[in-house]
């Protein structure tokens, strides 16, 4: 095995030898030559990759790792992670027609959500990607559009298990829940189904996302075996694969240190041993933020710089019509900073300012940066927010109030 990447949160994955932060080798000023704009979102494949290779370093080689469109759609990087990844998890049709279009094999793209409306399912059948059903009416439709296609519906469950992962950032598993089949509802009905209307496939077990907590994720890994054979063990035809779910948190705000994969990985290896007959389907772990998030930076430029009893504010070009998730709007109970530099100033030892940064938007929640000791802000600086490859673009409201769009790179 290679060296283990340190775990500990830092912002140096990108290059600054230039005084400014390059991505993909360019600086924040060649990026925007290229986009011809002075606001964008700018990704590092070669940091996805590394991410990639972490993952792959720690985890048996057993489990496929597949990534999950929702945290990144954007057209490029997907197409990259093609090669770099053994499947796609999809949540829409939009994004499915995206990652069947991509060349990734369709046997290798799944498709989760809860509500899934008649014409996704009809399409997902067509497509011959698996169905991750989340209810009984939602198989029952599959069957019946399966029939009226002359197709049988690929199919998987989606199981909502009755633990949840402690200390997760949002819980998807556990106690009542929008997603999956409750586990004591499935051990019901698997013995009786009916299997020749479908293809089955197996069982999508997830509980939770951005954890940072290696003990939460291994209990929820040995919870998720045990479950996994349960099911199995009731299930009268073969079941063939066992998505286990995700989890894995990237850091964000102060204090916070990157997830260790090694004892994960460790523990995997066990259950592989205690449960031989999972060690024998194909295991998935499906993770998005994870590899994408540290790849990413959003950068705006500061167009005003002011002072408000005593308090100094960056007025820029940005905000949270682009970066819902930064401005604390999608998640975040209590708001906390994203890390911030001047992006052009990474070098200097210039004295740090306290400072605010906001948007143009006519509201107090446009919040780049609160109370933030930043390097000599001036008018016409980078700011620059990291951590922001997942959860940008797509997931921010770009129409609110009528400012112009984002614009994307990958380098």
């Amino acid at each position: 095995m290679s060296k283990p990447i340190p775990v500990h949160a830092s912002m140096d994955q990108f290059d600054t030898s230039k005084n400014q932060i390059l991505v993909g080798g360019k600086t924040l000023d060649s990026i925007s030559t290229i986009l011809d704009k002075s606001v964008f979102y700018a990704y590092d494949k070669s940091i996805v990759k590394r991410q990639i290779e972490r993952f792959h370093q720690a985890i048996p080689k057993q489990i496929k790792l597949h990534y999950a469109i929702k945290a990144n759609p954007y057209l490029p990087l997907v197409n990259a992670m093609r090669d770099w990844v053994e499947g796609f998890d999809v949540a829409s049709q939009k994004e499915m027609i995206m990652a069947v279009q991509s060349g990734m094999p369709v046997e290798d793209i799944s498709f989760a959500g809860p509500s899934k409306q008649e014409g996704e399912i009809k399409a997902a059948i067509a497509a011959g990607v698996t169905l991750h059903v989340e209810s009984e009416l939602e198989l029952s439709r599959a069957v019946q559009f399966g029939h009226e296609l002359g197709i049988l519906p690929i199919v998987a469950f989606r199981v909502n298990p009755a633990f949840e992962l402690k200390a997760s950032g949002m819980k998807m598993g556990g106690g009542p829940k929008q997603f999956g089949i409750d586990e004591e509802r499935l051990m019901e009905i698997l013995p009786s189904l009916n299997y020749q209307q479908m293809q089955f496939r197996g069982f999508h077990i997830y509980w939770g996302s951005q954890n940072l907590k290696e003990e939460a994720i291994i209990d929820a890994h040995n919870k998720t075996f045990e479950l996994a054979q349960r099911l199995m063990d009731v299930t009268p035809v073969e079941v063939t694969t066992v998505n286990i779910g995700g989890g894995f948190g990237i850091p964000y705000f102060a204090g916070e240190k990157r997830l260790n994969l090694e004892p994960i990985g460790s523990n995997l290896e066990a259950l592989l041993v205690q449960y031989p007959q999972l060690e024998k389907r194909e295991l998935i772990i499906e993770l998005g933020r994870f590899l994408v998030a540290e790849a990413g930076i959003y950068a705006s430029k500061i167009t005003d710089k002011k002072t408000s009893r005593g308090h100094t504010y960056l007025m820029t070009n940005g905000g949270l019509h682009h970066h819902l998730s930064n401005s604390g709007n999608f998640g975040q109970v209590i708001r906390k900073n994203y890390p911030v530099a001047i992006g052009n100033k990474m070098n200097m030892t210039a004295d740090k300012e306290a400072v605010t940064a906001v948007g143009p938007l006519c509201t107090p929640l446009d919040t780049l940066a609160d109370k933030m000791q930043l390097t000599d802000p001036q008018i016409g600086d980078w700011l620059v927010v990291y951590q922001s490859g997942a959860y940008g673009p797509t997931a921010s409201p770009q129409d609110f109030l009528g400012h112009p769009h984002v614009v994307e790179i990958v380098l």
